[in-house]
C-alpha cells in the first residue's frame, strides 16, 4: 500500500495563514473545520484549506513544511495563489472528487463543507 502524506495551508477569512503536515488530509481538514482540537488554527478560525501538496514521503512532506514556515508572507501568498488564485475552499473540492469516485463520504464531513464559502475576502499584502 503506497502512502500518502500532504504539506497543507489553511487560511482563516482575515487572511492568516496555518501550514502543517498529514497523512489524511480530508480528516485533518475536517478537524480544522468542526475545531476539534485547541490550538492556533482554533483561535484564528482558520477553516479554509487553501494549499495542498502530495507526498510520498513523510520526510520529504515535513520538510516542505518547514521550508514553507520559513518562507516569507509574500511568497506563501504567490504559491497559494499559483495553485488557488481565488482563494476557494479546496475542501469542497475534495468532497467532490471523493463522491464522484465512489468512496464513502461522511454526513458530518459534508456538512462542514456546505459551511464553506468564498467571501471575496482576500489575505492582507506582505
Amino acid at each position: 500500500m503506497e502512502h500518502q502524506y500532504w504539506a497543507y495551508i489553511m487560511s482563516s477569512l482575515s487572511g492568516t495563514l496555518y501550514i502543517r503536515v498529514t497523512s489524511d488530509l480530508e480528516l485533518r481538514v475536517w478537524e480544522h473545520k468542526t475545531g476539534a482540537f485547541e490550538g492556533f488554527s482554533k483561535k484564528y478560525s482558520c477553516t479554509r484549506l487553501v494549499y495542498r501538496e502530495e507526498f510520498d514521503s513523510v520526510f520529504r512532506a515535513i520538510s516542505r513544511e518547514k521550508q514553507l514556515k520559513g518562507w516569507r508572507r509574500s511568497k506563501k501568498v504567490a504559491l497559494i495563489e499559483r495553485q488557488n488564485p481565488r482563494w476557494e475552499d479546496l475542501y469542497s473540492h475534495m468532497d467532490k472528487q471523493i463522491a464522484a469516485s465512489g468512496e464513502f463520504l461522511r454526513q458530518d464531513r459534508a456538512s462542514a463543507a456546505l459551511g464553506s464559502f468564498d467571501s471575496g475576502v482576500r489575505p492582507r499584502s506582505g
